[in-house]
């Protein structure tokens, strides 16, 4: 939502508008005064703002009447076609774009994009890789439960399977020879051991994500790998596990599973349960899109894929009766894309997110959810017919300064014309407050308002990009969008890679970059961070940013409060954007954020 700071008017009525550049939506944003004013959301891809003089306000009729004394636009309409020149630029082959490996599967370019020869040119270099078949290999399973109590000990084995997408068999990676892995369910409090072994030709680890556990068994390449991990949950919530070693391929092939762990007691106010791990997966013809075997590729914007899997299948379908209410436990694994969730046509509540519940439920249209992050929502299937589980977000056509629609079904939820037995009807109509989450974040109100202890800026540096991505990053870096929903540049990505793209998290105070930043804390002392996304970095991206082993709360985006608390471990700063946390120093160690 826009938020208008204005000093200096005059006694009288002033309102807001949001006009498209074309002039053809005049949308009322309300009243606006001295001092700071959040108006109302704009559902438009570009627009104008105008502040107008009114005799009364708000005014009557639907557009301004009296005289106009402001105007400012969005960012978003900065980005126009390019000239003949820049044209020229693209428009041919250039140092740099030579192909290096002839035979190498190529990206899909997203249907209406236009791509310049000079960029579907361009090449990654580095050798290509995918896992090779030494021998015939099982088919993977789908994913099963594997409930522990405390002091269990459970196996994880990492091992290759075959797998059959829309007709088309990889070899891939899995844990237990399921994909995605098993689910392991706990008890909050409870502590279990768990066996992993390694059958895959290259090194491997576990990370345990969001789970506040001993440092030794965090699973990090270079900080923490043994091979034996003890586990402790000491919060309830929905946790992922997945490598932490060349994630781009190894998680992308196969290598995650959800965590629940439940709250002793608890009732669930649904009338079923549904866990999903969401991720896409980048594949052409005649197969997946090979990995960097020296160095990442899709080192500018990362890997968006083209496939859409949920538990480990494109198409999710469920069956429900009318009148049931579910919740779904939200897990974004994919490694680049941002999603923004909603079931057409059912009401949805998001009821809590990675490591516990909000404090307020609230009704949502859509639920954003960043990579690695989850969410918790509970969906009242009313009516009965078919609900489509959909990502629907607004692509970028960079080359032409463009917005353009994306919607693609994810499943469908199938409600019977038979009524559910267990009505929740009434329950799910209304909103809770979680008087324990409330409770634990009393002693932390106090730190919301003090200034920043740390700040830390996300920048990137580049070294070696072939000239046409030099020359169009260039170009296009007048308007970076807050949040890329998707893979619009394509080929540049592509050949961009981990030699050629160095992402950055610098201390503001020191200058220290990365690994050299080494902040020392007072466990149990609150810690508050300026999270800071670069505006003027090369290539602005949205980042979600995570800290291992410990949580915090997001207290403001972009400098608005936020109203609605809950513990997390992932927050998505977007580009150019600032997030504040407040960091909760309980859990002593060495933990990494990145």
């Amino acid at each position: 939502m826009p938020v208008v700071s204005l000093t200096g008017l005059r006694a009288g009525s002033y309102v807001a508008w949001a006009v498209s550049p074309q002039m053809d939506t005049v949308i009322n944003l309300g009243v606006v005064q001295n001092g700071t004013t959040t108006l109302h959301a704009i559902d438009l891809d570009k627009f104008i703002i105008l502040i107008s003089s009114e005799r009364s306000a708000p005014p009557r009729g639907r557009e301004p009447h009296g005289r106009i004394i402001l105007r400012g636009q969005s960012p978003s309409t900065r980005p126009m076609p390019p000239d003949v020149l820049e044209f020229s630029v693209g428009a041919m082959g250039t140092v740099g774009t030579e192909h290096h490996h002839e035979d190498v599967i190529m990206p899909p370019v997203p249907p209406g994009l236009t791509m310049l020869p000079s960029e579907m040119a361009l090449r990654p270099d580095v050798t290509p890789f995918l896992p090779a078949e030494d021998a015939p290999l099982p088919n993977a399973n789908s994913n099963e439960v594997l409930r522990a109590q405390d002091g269990d000990i459970i196996d994880l084995d990492a091992e290759l399977v075959r797998r059959t997408i829309n007709g088309q068999t990889f070899t891939m990676y899995s844990y237990n020879g399921q994909y995605p892995g098993p689910l392991i369910e706990v008890s909050r409090g409870a502590e279990i051991m768990v066996r992993f072994t390694n059958h895959l030709s290259d090194s491997t680890s576990i990370h345990w994500h969001g789970i506040r556990l001993e440092n030794a068994f965090d699973g990090v390449e270079g900080v923490t790998d043994p091979f034996t991990y003890k586990i402790r949950f000491p919060d309830a919530g929905i946790y992922w596990y997945h490598p932490h070693i060349r994630e781009d391929i190894q998680q992308a092939l196969g290598l995650y599973g959800n965590i629940l762990v439940r709250q002793p007691g608890a009732k669930i106010p649904a009338n079923r349960e549904q866990i999903l791990m969401l991720q896409d997966l980048l594949v052409g013809d005649p197969g997946l899109i090979p990995f960097g075997l020296e160095s990442p590729t899709h080192a500018l914007m990362g890997r968006f894929g083209n496939v859409f899997l949920v538990n480990g299948q494109p198409g999710y379908r469920l069956s429900v009766r009318r009148g049931e209410v579910v919740r779904f436990y939200l897990t974004n694994a994919s490694s680049a894309r941002t999603l923004n969730l909603s079931f057409r046509g059912a009401r949805m509540k998001v009821v809590a997110t990675d490591a516990g519940p909000f404090e307020r439920e609230a009704w949502v249209e859509s639920v954003v959810i960043a990579p690695a992050e989850r969410y918790v929502v509970d969906v009242r299937f009313d009516r009965a017919g078919p609900v489509p589980l959909v990502n629907q977000v607004r692509g970028l056509d960079h080359l032409f300064g463009r917005f353009f629609p994306l919607v693609d079904t994810l499943g469908v939820v199938t409600a019977s014309r038979d009524p559910v037995r267990r009505d929740l009807g009434a329950r799910f109509a209304t909103l809770r407050r979680n008087r324990a989450t409330t409770r634990t974040l009393e002693p932390y109100r106090r730190f919301v308002d003090k200034a920043p202890d740390q700040t830390l800026v996300l920048t990137l540096e580049t070294h070696g990009l072939p000239f046409v991505t030099e020359r169009l990053m260039q170009l296009d870096s007048i308007y970076f969008a807050p949040v890329e929903w998707a893979g619009t540049m394509p080929m540049m990505n592509w050949a961009s890679t981990g030699r050629q793209v160095r992402w950055v998290l610098k201390d503001a105070a020191t200058g220290s970059e990365n690994m050299d930043i080494a902040w020392q804390f007072h466990r149990g002392e609150p810690v508050k961070i300026r999270l800071v996304n670069e505006r003027r970095a090369f290539h602005g991206m949205q980042h979600p940013i995570h800290l291992h082993g410990q949580r915090f709360l997001v207290l403001a985006v972009n400098g608005v409060p936020n109203e609605d608390l809950a513990w997390k471990d992932t927050v998505l700063v977007p580009a150019g954007g600032v997030v504040d946390i407040l960091l909760d120093t309980a859990n002593p160690g060495d933990w990494m954020l990145h």
